[in-house]
């Protein structure tokens, strides 16, 4: 059964990014539907997967990680407009039987994903 997984590293501590919210868009032509908002616990990881079972379906998705209010938390320096605020990462989904990790590494000035196991 096929599933949707995150993960979030806080690249510039080398910790976990945890209490990170997460908000899961389904991308139809031009439009974009909110499924749902998950918050990373301790470990940088949701407690359940995103998407699993019939509500993970193929097609174009987007999860967008709210990482300025994480670094404010932990009193990271920012500018006061931060360099990265939300990330927005766009992902196809082909396989609805395989499972889809999107891990996020993250800084507060730089970013990167790939699709992880």
């Amino acid at each position: 059964m096929g599933r949707l997984t995150t993960h979030v590293l806080d690249t510039a501590s080398g910790v976990p990014g945890a209490e990170i919210q997460v908000d899961l868009f389904r991308i139809e032509g031009e439009e974009s539907h909110f499924v749902k908002s998950v918050l990373t616990n301790f470990d940088g990881r949701t407690d359940s997967p995103i998407l699993e079972g019939d509500e993970f379906t193929t097609g174009k998705y987007q999860l967008i990680f709210h990482v300025a209010s994480y670094f404010e938390r932990k009193n990271t320096p920012l500018d006061p407009i931060p360099f990265l605020d939300d990330i927005v990462i766009r992902f196809g989904i082909h396989d609805d039987e395989s499972h889809y990790h999107v891990p996020l590494l993250v800084s507060p000035y730089s970013f990167s994903t790939y699709r992880g196991s």
